[in-house]
């Protein structure tokens, strides 16, 4: 194992860098142990698996393992949105399942962004937190198409809460035409995620989980009938429970390799706005955006108003490469695109560029799966970029599993699914090229 510097997360994301107090790492693993479950992955999955496991059963001995500091990963990077957007869009979980589980996987989303709300109010975590919406735009005629679409699915299956934004409201809340529909979520959110990934591990360790950190794990093994043994370089821990809360970094481990691939995406973010530059382009409503690509843009504000653009496009890994954080071409083509949309913001500076993986299944679908036949061995991967409130929710699913308390969330399809497995590396990587490509053109000719 590698000497740990106590800065190397800062350069992750400012997110991670401006967090108020520089972090202590916990303890490494060190020595053998027994515990009632063992997880690996100390980020947002993982963390509310221990919560909720002792919120559940207080006696339940409950160990997070994590390769770095809790919130490295995606947990600590990413935009920051509470969405209830279930894969990629409702269009390809209706093709890829059916209506019916499709209407239930958007229920269960609706209720992942409520319950994070109650779980960062009521437990009071500090993450800055703006229940401020979420706003779906179309910003050409192929992507109010696409935008429309979605609003008939939506209304078939009588969900409400849900506002259609015509051109003159959007015209009202961004003092631009850049915007021709909108899709108004007012019960989603946008957080500081690295704030709330340590507000989370604060919480779960005030109810008794052990976690440590600095601890890569360097394998695991069934030992005998029931349980597994977990190893890192100076340490060893038995469970009865496996719990891997391990999202893209799952390409590690080779026995869910296949199930998943890290998708690569990338941020900027702006300088904070003076209160001329944020009167000038308006959002009103402080509402996290994405638009209707297909390689999708996400931007949002910041507590201090500075601007974070992301999306675009995408990087794919080969092997096991997670080591692809920077791309100037995306990071230029994201800092020209907050001028496309705002030109009043045309002198505005870029302080900070990041990136990071997020995790992608074969049928761009979550899933919450076992290990072989072991029900004992449970994993939650392939949030494609969507996993702020659904890895916190599956955190209490995967509790009720392990404590075996059935509920509508443990009776979901995606629990315990059959998963495409991918191909070996050269074709996944061959067919992810052609994929990226062909989106790059459908952008352009239909969706810019």
């Amino acid at each position: 194992m590698t000497d740990y510097q106590s800065t190397d997360y800062q350069s992750k994301s400012w997110w991670l860098e401006s967090l108020p107090k520089t972090i202590t790492p916990n303890p490494e693993l060190a020595g053998k142990d027994k515990a009632d479950v063992v997880v690996i992955g100390g980020g947002y999955t993982g963390l509310s698996v221990g919560y909720h496991l002792k919120q559940l059963n207080p006696a339940m001995d409950v160990r997070v393992i994590e390769s770095d500091v809790c919130g490295y990963g995606a947990s600590g990077r990413n935009g920051g949105f509470s969405m209830t957007l279930f894969g990629l869009t409702k269009g390809i979980t209706k093709f890829r399942f059916n209506d019916e589980k499709a209407r239930a996987a958007h229920g269960y989303m609706e209720e992942a962004v409520d319950y994070l709300h109650d779980f960062i109010t009521q437990n009071q975590i500090d993450c800055d937190y703006e229940r401020s919406g979420y706003l779906l735009v179309g910003t050409s005629k192929g992507q109010v198409r696409r935008v429309e679409h979605d609003f008939k699915i939506i209304e078939k299956w009588g969900s409400t809460g849900i506002e259609r934004w015509d051109r003159a409201r959007l015209a009202e809340e961004f003092n631009t035409d850049f915007y021709k529909i909108g899709w108004f979520e007012p019960r989603c959110g946008i957080i500081n995620p690295a704030k709330l990934a340590r507000g989370m591990k604060e919480l779960a360790e005030a109810q008794g989980v052990t976690v440590y950190e600095n601890s890569p794990v360097t394998g695991f093994s069934k030992t005998g009938a029931s349980g597994y043994t977990v190893k890192t370089e100076n340490g060893e821990l038995q469970s009865e429970y496996l719990v891997f809360a391990t999202n893209a970094y799952s390409i590690l481990f080779p026995q869910l390799k296949s199930l998943q691939r890290p998708v690569f995406t990338y941020i900027v973010m702006s300088e904070p706005l003076t209160d001329a530059q944020l009167n000038s382009i308006g959002w009103q409503s402080r509402a996290g955006v994405e638009d209707a690509r297909d390689l999708i843009h996400y931007y949002r504000l910041t507590k201090d108003n500075r601007i974070v653009m992301g999306g675009g496009d995408v990087s794919f890994t080969y092997s096991n490469d997670l080591n692809i954080d920077l791309n100037d071409k995306i990071f230029a083509h994201l800092e020209h695109h907050v001028i496309e949309i705002f030109p009043q913001l045309k002198e505005i500076r870029f302080t900070h560029r990041w990136g990071g993986p997020v995790s992608v299944t074969l049928d761009m679908a979550p899933a919450i799966g076992y290990l072989g036949d072991d029900k004992k061995a449970i994993f939650s991967l392939g949030c494609l970029g969507h996993g702020v409130s659904l890895t916190t929710y599956n955190g209490l699913t995967i509790a009720e599993m392990i404590t075996g308390q059935n509920s509508s969330r443990t009776e979901m399809f995606f629990v315990g699914r059959k998963i495409i497995p991918l191909p070996p590396d050269l074709i996944t990587q061959t067919a992810s090229l052609a994929i990226r490509g062909f989106m790059r053109l459908e952008d352009r000719l239909y969706y810019k």
